[in-house]
């Protein structure tokens, strides 16, 4: 009999030449070790799946606060409208989580317009752009005026006061479509192009502008509300040339140590109330001074309980502006979030914060009803709200490409900068930026035609998007995801950075992005969508990581152990990232307080 052990036995230079095709991958899998490589067992003829084709003035991709004001007010302006969505309306992406809209009342506010702005960039070290925060203040009144209209603050659930607007103006709306491609002709964008989640049906949408609203994304992390979003709209916009900015910057929302993967469980106290307002309080919030603690102390389960070793403070770490250090000391250090009990309710349930309507918990902190000690990368491979897409080139949300918009959490407007200021600021700046992005984009569309995509072009988009489905075999989206979750959620990598570990992160993502991605199978609509998701997060880590390596500074929401100080000689600066005449990633620097060449 033979002895399953020398059956198995394979030797070193066997398993070198195996490893490098499909039968080595084979082999592999079947000595039980996992390569995420296999035939492809689709159940779906993709050369049957039909298409079908819209044409309207604007179309608006993102079903979320900003795509919402971008339909509106597009046709408020004149302009046909559609809106295309992933997920609901309203149901989808980060906004249903989002239950504080800052407003900025000058008749309840002690800071003028100036005072404000001026607070915020102190905050934000230089790192926001002016323009977009005078904006969002100066527009925030009126927008949060026209959801009280449609009935926001009645419900924990946005749905219907979503559609009130929309039926109200018969704006067509697209659910579960996942928009893969744009579509640039002549040098200007003429469309969009996905697929149904629910049919088998590839879209074509003709338009003469396109407003992003498609959020901003992360790596699917466990215990925060973005596993949907995957910097779909960003990277789209960037396989046609459009410039990316902000991508080295970290979002900083702690998850909990108990159930850290159950993000109802630890964020049910913002899931569950009705929306409220807040009003003008400039934090210095959401950075990575937990992340800081946790690698120089341990994690917080070896490190104990919030707040063990009293008030000492770390040395070293990110720099928190005096102005806005907190009046006490907990495990993530300064700025890392309110103290127990200021913020909360009776048995850790939120309790109301000083706001205009006793609305939502503030942000700054740990998730509502959090039980045990905070934990980072919940939120990983996302920036600070408004801080990372589309480079803006002006005050109309526009970006380098002709008819090309983008909106909330889509553009890199650095509203705030790189770390979150103000609390309310994200959902108020996409409502904002929606509505000054569509009357962009309405009077863009009086003075151009409507472009017809010709019908080799749709073919080769429809190739494209379909190839994972008619892959005989191939990688899993799922398996190929979770290897990059191992390569960039490591506190020691996407968060308190060093050159030799960024480099080594990038080869691994480079080895993704040349092999595996080229290599994504599907074997249905929903691993389709998988698919075209999983391509998305590694372009994404490619341009975190490089920019991450650019920035040889630590400031706000970015910090670099080789390089711990700001440089404001070198670094006042944002990186912009492009795709070159060659297909490479390229960079550059655009100074803070100016706008693009």
């Amino acid at each position: 009999m033979t002895n399953p052990q020398e059956h198995n036995a394979i030797s070193r230079r066997h398993f070198m030449a195996l490893a490098g095709g499909a039968a080595g991958m084979a082999t592999l899998a079947a000595l039980g070790i996992s390569t995420g490589w296999a035939a492809n067992k689709s159940t779906i003829d993709a050369s049957a799946i039909k298409s079908q084709e819209t044409t309207s003035d604007v179309l608006v991709i993102g079903g979320g606060m900003a795509g919402l004001f971008a339909a509106v007010k597009a046709h408020d302006a004149g302009a046909s409208v559609t809106l295309v969505s992933k997920g609901r309306l309203g149901s989808s992406g980060e906004t249903p989580f989002a239950k504080g809209i800052f407003v900025y009342d000058p008749k309840k506010e002690k800071l003028s317009l100036d005072e404000f702005v001026d607070t915020v960039s102190r905050s934000a070290l230089g790192t926001n752009n002016p323009v977009y925060t005078r904006q969002m203040a100066e527009h925030s009144l009126a927008r949060v005026n026209d959801l009280r209209e449609w009935g926001f603050f009645e419900s924990p659930l946005y749905n219907n006061c979503f559609n009130k607007p929309m039926k109200e103006r018969n704006i067509p709306v697209l659910e579960r479509i996942v928009i893969t491609h744009l579509i640039k002709e002549n040098g200007r964008i003429v469309g969009a192009a996905g697929f149904s989640l629910d049919e088998e049906k590839v879209h074509i949408f003709q338009a003469k502008s396109v407003i992003l609203c498609t959020g901003a994304g992360g790596f699917k992390p466990n215990g925060f509300p973005i596993c949907d979003l995957t910097h779909d709209g960003t990277v789209m916009a960037y396989n046609i040339g459009a410039k990316v900015t902000g991508k080295e910057w970290n979002d900083g929302h702690p998850g909990q140590t108990t159930n850290p993967a159950a993000c109802y469980d630890g964020w049910h106290g913002m899931f569950d109330r009705k929306p409220g307002t807040t009003g003008v309080e400039v934090h210095h919030d959401l950075g990575v001074d937990l992340n800081y603690s946790a690698y120089m102390n341990g994690g917080p389960l070896a490190g104990g309980p919030p707040g063990m070793g009293g008030n000492k403070r770390l040395a070293g770490g990110p720099y928190t502006p005096a102005e806005f250090e907190r009046k006490f000391e907990r495990k993530g250090g300064p700025g890392s979030g309110p103290p127990p009990g200021k913020e909360m309710g009776d048995k850790g349930r939120p309790g109301p914060p000083s706001n205009h309507d006793g609305g939502p918990p503030k942000e700054g902190g740990a998730p509502p009803g959090m039980g045990g000690s905070p934990v980072g990368g919940s939120s990983a491979g996302m920036a600070i709200h408004k801080s990372e897409g589309l480079v803006p080139i002006n005050d109309k949300c526009e970006s380098n490409i002709p008819g090309l918009y983008a909106a909330g959490d889509a553009l890199g407007s650095h509203m705030a900068g790189g770390i979150y200021t103000q609390v309310g600021s994200s959902l108020a700046g996409s409502a904002v930026q929606g509505a000054i992005a569509a009357e962009a984009a309405a009077e863009y569309c009086r003075n151009v035609d409507v472009v017809t995509v010709s019908k080799a072009r749709i073919t080769e988009i429809q190739e494209e998007i379909l190839a994972p489905l008619k892959r005989t075999a191939g990688y899993s989206p799922a398996w190929v995801t979770q290897t990059l979750q191992g390569i960039m959620i490591p506190n020691f990598v996407l968060y308190i950075k060093k050159e030799s570990l960024l480099k080594a992160a990038l080869a691994y993502v480079e080895e993704l992005r040349d092999h595996h991605m080229p290599m994504l199978r599907a074997a249905d609509m929903h691993e389709l969508r998988l698919a075209h998701e999983t391509g998305n997060m590694i372009i994404s880590a490619e341009m975190k990581l490089k920019a991450s390596l650019m920035r040889k500074e630590s400031r706000c929401s970015h910090f670099r152990l080789d390089y711990p100080e700001m440089d404001e000689k070198n670094w006042r600066a944002w990186i912009n990232i492009f795709k070159g005449h060659d297909g490479t990633m390229q960079m550059e620097k655009q100074p803070f307080g100016t706008w693009p060449v």
